[in-house]
């Protein structure tokens, strides 16, 4: 174990180091400044106003930069190493493989999901700063969302990282990845469903299926307990799963295909030609 939090204390040293870690939590930093300058916070949408207004905003938008922001800076975690020739510089000390995997992956998992939390507390305490009623049930929920889906980016990039040699397939393939979940969140099945006539419940499956679909229905249900703002297939979901299930879903289902990922690109790592 303790060669396993050095790696991790390197990475997140590395990871310091480099500028895409800055302008990372610049984003979202920024982001909730931005929310703040420009008085979202203080509007009212369809019954949302207060810091239940700008978590509804700051959803919308980790729903669209977060995924992409953990692939493009993790999926050359390991490849980048090999390129680099600091893989065999680190194996050639008492490292072990899996020390090495796993203490990587825990250093990422900090650098990539403190920024985020850190900019939801911000938003946190401006709204006690401005004395609004603090929907804690809400605020944990939604960081032990965005926990999940951090956890499932992490796993894939980790996953991709390790079965494609070269960084450059490594970054083709996280986008190719990324735009294929953005498309499966409604155009793609909307089209499937128009072409090919399929079953309601097939395509709410598909649907469910997606990690950012799974963690947009969680979050709206946050807000919207009834789910009014997706139409019909709140009857169907609420019908199937009730509300509680359907939060639980959105929580343990992204980290679950989170750990799959990693572990199966653990095995990949251990069994492949390193260099």
């Amino acid at each position: 174990m303790k060669n396993l939090f050095l790696v991790a204390y390197l990475d997140v040293k590395e990871s310091l180091r480099s500028k895409w870690f800055y302008v990372y939590s610049v984003v979202f930093g920024g982001l909730m400044a931005l929310f703040f300058i420009t008085g979202v916070s203080d509007s009212v949408v369809m019954g949302f106003t207060g810091l239940s207004r700008m978590l509804l905003i700051f959803i919308q938008v980790t729903i669209i930069i977060l995924p992409i922001f953990i692939l493009i800076t993790t999926v050359k975690s390991i490849s980048g190493d090999r390129e680099s020739n600091v893989l065999e510089y680190m194996l050639s000390f008492p490292v072990s493989l899996k020390d090495y995997y796993w203490g990587k992956m825990l250093g990422r998992f900090l650098t990539v999901f403190m920024p985020v939390f850190l900019a939801l507390l911000l938003g946190v305490v401006f709204g006690l700063f401005k004395g609004g009623d603090l929907p804690w049930r809400m605020v944990f929920l939604y960081s032990t969302l965005l926990f999940s889906l951090s956890f499932m980016f992490l796993g894939l990039a980790f996953f991709l990282s390790t079965i494609v040699k070269s960084t450059d397939i490594a970054l083709g393939s996280s986008f190719v990845v990324w735009i294929a979940m953005l498309a499966f969140i409604d155009i793609a099945l909307m089209g499937l469903m128009l072409q090919n006539r399929m079953s309601d419940g097939l395509i709410v499956t598909l649907a469910m299926l997606n990690p950012i679909e799974v963690f947009r229905i969680g979050a709206i249900s946050l807000f919207d307990p009834e789910l009014t703002v997706i139409g019909p297939v709140a009857y169907y979901l609420l019908d199937t799963l009730g509300s509680g299930l359907l939060m639980a879903y959105a929580i343990v289902y992204p980290i679950v295909i989170g750990a799959l990922l990693a572990y199966f690109g653990y095995i990949a790592f251990r069994k492949k030609d390193l260099l």
